[in-house]
């Protein structure tokens, strides 16, 4: 490989972590002043996470201009397509997370492994519709926005780049996000059910004409939804089959789940057109 590939490759591995270290190096000596008060270090890590959130913001443009040559970065990475192409498309996320969630929460109550307690309150669905436009966002702007471009630019672009680009991302999506501390079991699990979620929300991109709004919706509303089930409505029972739900006992993610591979496998297979 040239030289100059080499090194291509080496950037775009360290642009993240570079990011993250500078948004923890800003946080830590603040909070040694003690200025930060009687914040957790839960609190503090995830002010440091967003002071690398902003530094991507400010970076990205740059990024692209100088990796990709590319003069319109936030078109580029699907968020500026128009007010009407990312509300259709963020709305039409929405409805497909909606979807899966019907279908995973009603197979559980049907199979008496959980119970339905009532309604949401107010606060639980403010704070559902930050986790959708705050993880979603976020998230989706780093593996189907920026990585997947950026694998695409290293793969030699064209077609066939695209389609490793795709699976890559997915790949790595999956690998980021799984707890390897589960037992092997619930980490297969979770390293599939996530590896075809990467690639669901990759092909929503795709069918969504490049916007990323579709995808930030799947993704937040898949978030956000279980989350907020979790926290009221439904309870599950403790000793659901991990096989059925997923790792987590009376708190599971269905990803690493049969009902939430089966959701994922139908939503790929009605996106099959955009492989």
């Amino acid at each position: 490989m040239p030289r100059r590939a080499w090194l291509g490759w080496i950037s775009t591995l360290l642009y993240l972590p570079l990011l993250y270290g500078l948004g923890w190096l800003t946080v830590q000596p603040v909070a040694a002043t003690g200025l930060l008060g009687g914040w957790r270090a839960d609190q503090i890590a995830l002010l440091g996470t967003g002071l690398s959130f902003l530094l991507l913001l400010l970076t990205l443009p740059l990024r692209l201009d100088r990796a990709w040559g590319e003069r319109r970065p936030w078109r580029a990475l699907g968020v500026a397509m128009g007010w009407g192409v990312g509300l259709r498309s963020l709305l039409r996320g929405l409805l497909k997370a909606l979807l899966l969630l019907v279908f995973v929460a009603g197979l559980l109550l049907i199979s008496g492994q959980a119970r339905w307690n009532g309604g949401l309150t107010w606060a639980q669905v403010v704070n559902a519709v930050l986790l959708i436009l705050g993880v979603g966002f976020a998230e989706e702007l780093v593996f189907r926005g920026w990585l997947w471009g950026e694998l695409r630019q290293r793969l030699g672009g064209g077609a066939q780049a695209d389609q490793r680009a795709l699976i890559g991302q997915a790949a790595i999506f999956s690998l980021a996000h799984t707890r390897f501390n589960l037992g092997f079991a619930p980490m297969a699990g979770l390293l599939v059910g996530l590896l075809l979620l990467g690639l669901a929300l990759g092909l929503q991109r795709r069918a969504d004409g490049g916007s990323l709004w579709g995808a930030v919706g799947l993704h937040g509303g898949l978030v956000g939804g279980w989350f907020s089930l979790l926290a009221g409505p439904l309870q599950i029972s403790p000793t659901v089959p991990l096989w059925l739900a997923g790792p987590g006992g009376a708190d599971p993610n269905p990803i690493g789940g049969l009902l939430g591979w089966a959701g994922l496998a139908a939503l790929l297979w009605v996106r099959r057109r955009f492989w």
